[in-house]
């Protein structure tokens, strides 16, 4: 009995692991860009009380063994990296991209940051920028005088200058993928960095070598569903009332074996 309190107690942690994912996951239904995340388990330890594949008394070999599990354990915290819907809202640096692919941008510290959230603006050096001010990169700058700024699915940006009649190309914006999106660090402010597990980026212009292509005037929301959360949540809940009850279970039968009188 006292074994299977702690047995319910890693699974009551458990769920209130999995409900402070679920929580985020709500926290930023609008956020964009962002990718909600999913809690996986693991089975603890095994105590074996009888070994599989040995001799009973009479000689026969018994077909199973008898193991007690230990209870649960968090196993990862994984991003899910699908598509999310999009929205028009007709700022010409508001982009999104469709497939796979994230943004570069630079930190202060010099490293580069990805990211999916495309709500770019143009700073006092004309230069496209983060809502933080980080610089996209390769770095683009758009003179004061431009006019009709279009970017295409491939990212190539150009703008029409007064007393010019064609347009001029002011850069290209590059895409980069991963071979594991899923092994990117999370470092908040919809950025996410390279680690070994994701792998180096591979990097080049959109709708090449499987990278998505770029649509203008769009934002990528949130990938998160408000319903599925809620039934994922539901879940949680129960199954940690579960957990608590086996916690009130097992109490209720140590009172009655510390009740016992000869």
């Amino acid at each position: 009995m006292i074994r299977s309190l702690y047995t319910a107690a890693t699974g009551m942690n458990a769920q209130d692991l999995n409900i402070s994912v679920i929580s985020n996951n709500l926290s930023n239904v609008n956020t964009v860009g962002f990718k909600r995340s999913k809690a996986d388990f693991q089975d603890l330890l095994y105590q074996t009380l009888r070994l599989v594949g040995t001799q009973s008394a009479n000689g026969n070999q018994v077909p199973t063994g008898a193991q007690l599990g230990l209870g649960v354990k968090p196993a990862a915290i994984q991003k899910n990296f699908i598509q999310g819907d999009f929205v028009s809202t007709q700022n010409e640096l508001d982009l999104a991209i469709q497939g796979d692919g994230f943004f570069q941008v630079s930190r202060p510290d010099g490293t580069i940051g990805f990211t999916r959230a495309g709500a770019f603006k143009i700073d006092n050096a004309g230069q496209i920028v983060t809502s933080d001010g980080l610089l996209l990169n390769p770095a683009i700058s758009i003179p004061a005088n431009a006019i009709n700024l279009s970017i295409d699915s491939q990212g190539t940006v150009n703008a029409t200058q007064p007393g010019v009649t064609a347009p001029t190309q002011l850069g290209v914006i590059q895409i980069a993928t991963f071979q594991n999106p899923a092994g990117l660090q999370s470092e908040g402010a919809n950025l996410f960095t390279q680690t070994d597990a994701s792998g180096t980026p591979i990097t080049g212009n959109a709708g090449i070598l499987n990278r998505g292509t770029i649509q203008q005037g769009f934002l990528e929301l949130s990938n998160v569903s408000v319903v599925e959360e809620m039934v994922n949540l539901i879940a949680a809940q129960r199954a940690y009332e579960v957990n608590s009850k086996t916690v009130q279970t097992a109490d209720e039968m140590l009172q009655i074996s510390n009740n016992l009188k000869r």
